[in-house]
């Protein structure tokens, strides 16, 4: 494990190869990398960063995660959306921006990169927030999702919420707690919109301290409990940021869940 697991966030990548817009908005954009390799076209891997949906954090702390994707061969897409603190960000602009680039990107990416998608639905990888936006777009747009990488979850709000998950991030997400928009957390909590239709692997370190392996856990176990196709891979010795970091020793172990939702489709 790296002596600072939060290096990643800042650590220098490549640049991606060009950037597309999927809406007006500056912040509805996705940073498209080609992948390395000659091969024969794979499924776009899109994936949606992390920062408790708030504004301070941005894409840019994937750099690393999606530049090692497309070393591997993967067509990739670090997809933005509006968060909490900008306007038309939260409660409804935030989910409604990831689902709108996950139905846009597929199409976008194989104008910008030709030759190199294969067609048909996209894999998602989401880290935290991300994570938590990447299940909520694969439960209200299961056609649009190939498949489902969650990387530590947020996969219970009202959970996250009692918690007080990075002090309030998941009230400034929705307007209030489940007592004060009930409707909001129906239609935003994963644990309310379960069983989800794509194949889906849950990955979780056992010494994160940001999110609890433990909402995964149940999350898992209800998604399993109401026949989804979904799975939870838990990683000792693994923290929050490893699962983002190609340099941790946990990254073998999410290239190969990758592998078997590709394999897969």
């Amino acid at each position: 494990m790296p002596s600072d697991p939060r290096a990643v966030l800042t650590r220098p990548a490549p640049e991606p190869d060009v950037t597309v817009a999927y809406g007006e908005h500056p912040d509805q954009i996705a940073d498209l990398r080609r992948p390395a390799d000659a091969g024969p076209p794979r499924p776009l891997v899109v994936v949606v960063h992390g920062g408790f949906w708030r504004a301070e954090y941005d894409r840019r702390h994937t750099d690393p995660l999606a530049a090692a994707l497309a070393a591997l061969g993967h067509p990739v897409a670090q997809l933005e959306y509006r968060r909490t603190g900008q306007p038309g960000g939260g409660w409804p602009g935030t989910p409604a921006d990831v689902l709108a680039g996950v139905s846009a990107l597929p199409r976008l990416a194989a104008a910008a990169l030709p030759g190199q998608v294969a067609p048909g639905p996209p894999l998602l990888v989401g880290h935290s927030a991300g994570g938590h936006l990447a299940l909520y777009t694969a439960a209200h747009a299961p056609d649009a999702v190939g498949g489902v990488l969650a990387l530590a979850p947020v996969a219970d709000l009202a959970e996250a919420y009692r918690l007080d998950l990075d002090s309030g991030a998941v009230a400034a997400l929705l307007g209030g707690g489940p007592a004060d928009v009930p409707e909001r957390y129906a239609a935003a909590d994963p644990r309310s919109l379960t069983p989800l239709r794509p194949r889906t692997v849950v990955m979780h370190g056992t010494l994160d301290q940001q999110v609890p392996v433990g909402m995964s856990r149940a999350y898992v176990a209800a998604g399993q409990a109401a026949g989804a196709d979904i799975r939870l891979v838990e990683l000792p010795e693994c923290e929050h940021f490893g699962l983002i970091d190609p340099e941790s020793a946990a990254w073998p172990q999410i290239t190969t869940a990758l592998r078997s939702l590709h394999e897969d489709q």
